[in-house]
């Protein structure tokens, strides 16, 4: 397999000389094969954008595997999710190669450029989406590189849609957004309002950036003329970024962060997507001495509460403002570690953070955010999570490309704390059996974890896992905030604990596949859902 070699000068050399090969080979397993190929289970797709999940869908259907339709939905979310899902974002990915047994994360979260000048009005990230698709694709992808990124193209040349997710996205900005020339070409209608759901939109600019990554991959993108143009397309909106950020920006493959399931490992994206070290403390905490396990039903929402508290609270500790980690991450998710964060759990009495206040400070995590997740059918799996550090980053396009660009993660209403992925399979059988990511801002990883421990600690079908009413605990203030469906008794079991309640309409937005038999062992044990809260979709497991 050939690799991309880290801190190598000649890896542009070598990632174009793997794009004209790959453009130029007859091998018909590399090339992309018609929906419908496929028969019986084909493995799904559930993300936050309808669009994008079926474009994902299609790929397995044609026998691509779950890297080929998780850059399938990537490239669709640029077009059709922009706010969220734009080039000039970033994320994290966590990958299940069934084959090679390997899980591993891959981080390409936007960057702080290296010098943003006095007076810039609107500091602008350093994109990592295009090259941390590519280095995914080079190390696990099946089909072509060029056959995913066109779907993409395809879709910004001919127009799409607009969905109901991007639209609610689109409301509360509008009228920042409609100050970019830009912007307004493709966010307004002919008649000077806003575009409403289901109308057509068409992006010629971004259709020719994403045509020059379908030829040439990410190399004009970080150093070519595309590259050239596109800084100077920041500098003229107001954004901070230089040729040699773009040149310097590498994605980073890194080991995930595991803990024990019983028979399984669960599976974590390690720092500095932090949410991950946020869901597997609490995770870690649900399991020990089968606390939530053995619970009632009224303590299940006790414990997922006060494992939460524990969690953030602790994470003020360990977390630094450059969302760097103070501590090892092992150490932080040790057994030894977590019995100390839950050793004064009461049943009876909600644990109060009040001695804490001068560590903890009041905030919010980045809630723009959006993620989705991909198995095939021979039990590879993908879970990604990918922000812009704000609702459409800096609320303008690099001038002449059609990219949005995303904001500087300068702190954490601004950076990626909240992103979460989850991967679970059996290292011993080498059978996955869950995937799972979530949105959503600071609720995003108790959302998960109130998710998992539901559907894999209380055997509870996936779709009423999902739709479970959730509740989160983030330390400061010193409330409890629960979705209104949880019943009444649920609340007065809190209360008479010492809870002070608060509704919120959605606690996060999960994504998630649920193997129970494990895959490829028991494929008609897989269910894939899309959170009910919002307006995404997850696909079907298998052609009929």
């Amino acid at each position: 397999m050939i690799k991309l070699y880290r801190n190598s000068q000649y890896s542009w050399i070598i990632m174009s000389l793997i794009l004209l090969l790959g453009a130029c080979g007859s091998d018909e397993s590399l090339q992309l094969g018609n929906e419908g190929y496929v028969e019986g289970f084909i493995g799904g797709v559930a993300a936050d954008e309808p669009r994008a999940a079926l474009e994902g869908q299609k790929i397995l259907s044609a026998g691509g595997n779950a890297v080929d339709a998780a850059i399938t939905v990537y490239f669709t979310l640029a077009v059709t999710l922009p706010s969220k899902a734009s080039l000039g974002g970033g994320g994290v990915c966590m990958v299940f190669d069934h084959k090679t047994k390997n899980i591993l994360a891959l981080d390409f979260l936007s960057r702080v450029p290296a010098n943003i000048p006095a007076g810039t009005s609107r500091p602008s990230a350093v994109p990592g989406n295009p090259l941390g698709m590519f280095v995914l694709h080079n190390r696990f992808g099946r089909f072509q590189w060029g056959s995913l990124v066109a779907i993409g193209e395809k879709l910004a040349r001919l127009g799409t849609t607009a969905s109901r997710v991007l639209i609610n996205d689109l409301k509360p900005v509008a009228a920042a957004l409609m100050a970019d020339p830009d912007s307004r070409r493709v966010f307004l209608k002919t008649d000077g309002n806003l575009i409403s759901e289901g109308a057509l939109i068409r992006q010629l600019d971004l259709a020719a950036v994403l045509s020059n990554l379908k030829q040439s991959g990410p190399a004009e993108f970080y150093r070519g003329k595309l590259a050239r143009r596109f800084v100077e397309g920041v500098k003229k909106v107001g954004g901070s970024l230089s040729l040699k950020d773009l040149m310097a920006f590498k994605p980073k493959w890194k080991k995930v962060l595991s803990k024990k399931l019983g028979w399984h490992e669960i599976n974590f994206v390690p720092p500095p997507a932090s949410g991950g070290l946020v869901s597997a403390q609490m995770f870690g905490m649900l399991k020990k001495n089968d606390l939530f396990e053995d619970a009632s039903i009224g303590e299940k929402y006790h414990i997922l509460a006060e494992t939460a508290l524990r969690s953030f609270t602790d994470r003020e500790r360990w977390l630094r403002d450059d969302f760097s980690v103070a501590n090892k991450p092992t150490e932080l998710i040790s057994d030894s570690h977590l019995g100390t964060l839950i050793g004064n759990y009461k049943v009876d009495r909600h644990f109060s953070p009040n001695k804490f206040k001068s560590l903890l400070k009041k905030g919010e995590d980045n809630p723009s955010a959006t993620s989705f997740v991909v198995v095939d059918r021979d039990g590879s799996a993908v879970a990604c999570s990918l922000t812009m550090n704000n609702d459409f980053g800096i609320g303008r396009m690099a001038k002449g490309t059609g990219v949005l660009l995303a904001a500087a993660p300068t702190n954490h209403a601004k950076g990626p704390t909240a992103l979460s992925p989850i991967i679970v399979r059996n290292k011993h059988t080498n059978n996955f059996f869950f995937a799972g990511s979530a949105s959503g801002g600071i609720a995003a990883p108790t959302a998960l974890i109130n998710v998992i421990s539901r559907a894999m600690i209380d055997n509870m079908k996936l779709d009423r896992a999902i739709s479970a009413p959730r509740v989160h605990h983030s330390g400061m203030p010193d409330i409890t905030f629960y979705e209104p469906h949880l019943s009444k008794n649920i609340q007065s079991f809190l209360i008479q604990r010492g809870h002070k309640l608060a509704a919120t309409p959605v606690l996060g937005f999960v994504n998630a596949v649920y193997c129970s038999g494990g895959l490829p062992q028991d494929p008609e044990s897989c269910v894939i859902k899309s959170d009910p809260r919002g307006a995404g979709l997850a696909t079907n497991a298998s052609e009929q």
